[in-house]
């Protein structure tokens, strides 16, 4: 989820960008109204951070070439892996059913990695710079995007072998690529606007967009029975995209507005599809309620861009990235029982909550814990 380009909507990095924190606790703050817990251990900018081994894990990577598996339990680090890249390391991917993961990096390698041993099981050299991966449910498959070639690799997951190569797939810099839930399907977006989907059994494109987003589209995210496809922008918009029906064929996305002030940078939904969280470089994430397409919860305290989000399958935690060098974890399991959305959802009765003017929670403001100064 690394930025191709500083933020096109601002001349500057956000204020207190880069800056350090005092160290925290062993434990969470609980001074926040949604408790929050700090890792550190990146020296520099993090650029994916993906909870998982059921949720009782964090895989993170980074700008310092390497990458971190996080005990969530502890907030300790388990491993680092490190001394195979030379350059930022843009992204990471778990593949399921294994202990294994893969990470792709600017110095144009592709590594496989043993997540027990820290050992490196396979790696390979591609012919550009390697923004984005992902790996197929099933665990069979791995897809990668490269700059500036603008193209997409699909190959084996147990070996690296190449299996598929879409030249040109884009016009321009691919952000992210990602497989559907059916493991048939590889979608694209890109910084020329455009959305694909790419089927693997018939190895042709089969849905082309030219999105009405206004900029770049960061990312994108299917959700559980892959009939919709959501999509993030440095147009600080998000949108929904109905696969399945067709609708945007004639009338384009549905947007989510109001729901950052800087670019968006990632995005993910919740495995009932119930949830989504987005992120952005305007520093904070934002929980949307899907059945009425709202955002009800902002979760503030990095201290510069968010790069990346990612979510329990039992919605109780969010992780998020940062390029001010943390991951950030977040308990939102008794969200609902904050007073001030209690009250709202109360004033407005029963039936569908659009909360207007969502709760902004800020854990930048240190609260002393047992002696311990958290976050």
């Amino acid at each position: 989820m690394t930025p191709i380009n500083p933020d096109p909507l601002s001349g500057e990095d956000p204020p207190g960008g880069g800056g350090e924190e005092e160290e925290g606790g062993a434990g969470w703050n609980w001074g926040s109204k949604v408790p929050v817990k700090v890792l550190k251990a990146h020296s520099d900018a993090i650029t994916a951070a993906r909870l998982c081994c059921n949720d009782r894990c964090i895989l993170s990577c980074s700008s310092d070439c390497s990458a971190i598996l996080w005990d969530v339990e502890s907030f300790q680090p388990l491993r680092t892996f490190k001394g195979v890249h030379s350059r930022t390391i843009t992204d990471c991917a778990l593949i399921p059913n294994s202990n294994r993961m893969v990470t792709v990096s600017w110095d144009k390698k592709m590594v496989a990695w043993d997540l027990e041993t820290g050992h490196v099981l396979w790696q390979m050299t591609l012919d550009g710079l390697l923004t984005s991966c992902s790996c197929s449910t099933d665990g069979r498959l791995l897809v990668c995007a490269v700059d500036p070639q603008n193209s997409v690799y699909i190959c084996s997951a147990s070996s690296g072998q190449m299996l598929h190569h879409i030249s040109n797939h884009h016009r321009s810099t691919i952000t992210q690529c990602c497989f559907d839930p059916q493991s048939q399907r590889v979608a694209s977006v890109s910084a020329d606007k455009s959305i694909k989907l790419w089927d693997l059994q018939a190895q042709t494109t089969t849905v082309s967009i030219s999105s009405n987003h206004g900029n770049v589209v960061s990312d994108c995210c299917f959700n559980s029975n892959g009939h919709f496809l959501c999509t993030a922008s440095w147009d600080k918009t998000l949108k929904l995209w109905d696969l399945q029906g067709g609708q945007f064929r004639s009338q384009g996305g549905t947007t989510l507005q109001r729901g950052h002030e800087g670019s968006v940078s990632c995005c993910v939904l919740s495995a009932d599809d119930a949830l989504l969280v987005s992120g952005s470089y305007d520093r904070t994430m934002a929980l949307w309620d899907l059945s009425s397409l709202s955002r009800t919860l902002v979760l503030k305290g990095h201290t510069d861009w968010v790069t990346d989000v990612s979510l329990s399958a039992d919605r109780k935690l969010v992780a998020s990235s940062s390029k001010d060098k943390t991951v950030r974890i977040w308990d939102v399991e008794n969200m609902e029982e904050i007073p001030e959305i209690k009250q709202r959802k109360s004033a407005e009765g029963t039936g569908i909550q659009i909360l207007k003017r969502p709760l902004e929670i800020d854990t930048r403001r240190p609260l002393t814990m047992d002696g311990f100064l958290d976050v």
